[in-house]
Formats: C-alpha cells, sequence, structure tokens
C-alpha cells in the first residue's frame, strides 16, 4: 500500500500504459466506517488495483463550522483502508485541488433539485467538480459510491452519463449500525438521545415497506 499527496506521486504510483490493470476509485472525505470499507472490499474484488482518496472537500461544506468539526483521523483511516485492500491512498493538499486562481465548476441544476440540494445549495456542485477533477488525475474504470448517499449517486452518474466518461458507477448498498441507523461519519457528533431518535428514521422506512 503507498500513501501519496501530490499529482506528480500519484503517476508514479499508477500504471500509464494502454494495457494496465483495471482501477477502481472510491472517494472518500475519511473518518471511515464499514460503509466505506465494504465499498473497498467490492472495489478489490472487482479491480486489480484499488485507490481510495482522502480528502476534505471545503466546497461541499455550506458552513465553516461544519467543515472544521468534520472528524479527522488520517492513521486511522489510512490502516482501515490497507486491511479492506486498498493499493493506493491518495491524500491531496487543499491548495493542489482548489489553487487561488480556481474558476471551474460542475453543475447540475436539475438533478441537484430538492432534497439535500435544498438544504444545502452548493453541496452538489462541489461533489461534483471534486469528482470529476479525481477522474481526470486517476482515470479509474469503476467508481464506487454507497447507496445512502442516494442524490448523490443520481449527481455522479449523470455527470458520467452526460460527459461520456468511460467509467462504471458501481452502487454499494447501505450498511447499517445494529440499530438500524444508516452509518455515517457524521454519526460521531449525534448524543445517545439523538442515536436513539434517528434510528427511528430505519423502522418508519421498514415499516412503511410492510405496509
Amino acid at each position: 500500500m503507498r500513501v501519496v499527496s501530490k499529482h506528480s506521486e500519484l503517476n508514479l504510483a499508477l500504471d500509464r500504459s494502454l494495457n494496465r490493470p483495471s482501477i477502481g476509485l472510491i472517494p472518500t472525505m475519511g473518518s471511515l466506517h464499514e460503509g466505506h470499507l465494504s465499498l473497498i472490499r467490492m472495489a478489490n474484488a472487482e479491480c486489480a488495483k484499488v485507490v481510495v482518496s482522502i480528502f476534505i472537500n471545503p466546497a461541499q461544506f455550506d458552513e465553516k463550522n461544519d467543515l472544521k468539526e468534520y472528524p479527522r483521523n488520517l492513521k486511522s483511516d489510512t490502516e482501515l483502508a490497507t486491511q479492506a485492500g486498498a493499493d493506493i491512498i491518495f491524500t491531496p493538499d487543499v491548495s493542489d485541488m482548489y489553487p487561488e486562481d480556481f474558476d471551474t465548476w460542475v453543475e447540475l441544476p436539475r438533478t441537484s433539485q430538492g432534497m439535500e440540494g435544498s438544504a444545502r445549495p452548493e453541496h452538489f456542485r462541489g461533489v461534483a467538480t471534486i469528482c470529476l477533477k479525481l477522474f481526470n488525475l486517476i482515470a479509474p474504470d469503476n467508481v464506487y459510491f454507497g447507496l445512502k448517499d442516494a442524490q448523490q449517486t443520481s449527481v455522479i452518474g449523470r455527470m458520467i452519463e452526460d460527459l461520456n466518461l468511460p467509467i462504471t458507477l458501481r452502487i454499494g448498498p447501505t450498511i447499517r449500525e445494529q440499530s438500524g441507523l444508516a452509518m455515517s461519519s457524521r454519526n460521531k457528533h449525534l448524543s445517545p438521545n439523538n442515536r436513539e431518535r434517528a434510528a427511528v428514521l430505519s423502522y418508519a422506512l421498514a415499516a412503511g415497506v410492510q405496509a
């Protein structure tokens, strides 16, 4: 396993030949949990080389405090990703991904409407832009996202289709805690009471299906 942070290091770690092995990419913002690890294992079963990006993307955050408080633990993330089957971990700096004169953004005005897009107007612009940059830098054959972020998978799928990107989108199932709560990096911010209340969403959805 190799940890690289610069574009030049990434190029050396990846095989750019015509007959290179297949590459699977799992884009993350770190604070890895079983949901991420299931995607890494999925990629490891389908691709010859697995790349995990760990980049806390400031363009995805509407509030500065949310960005500041986002959990960070690169050492633990590296260990977990390696155990799950990652071959390369890409941890770029913000200044490399967004230089001072950066002025290009990817927007999907229809696909990002409603749901999370209503509460976080700039969120999916940041998601689409950083993912396209990662796709261009790594040139993966497959990219892996979790169904938990359903609107995000729709945004990425639409971008791949609209821009004719030679990439296959692979979607893994939602991984849940024992309570039924979908695993998320931000669950760490929940109090015990709010964690219990949030699990009611899973129960309510299951009851709706049964009804």
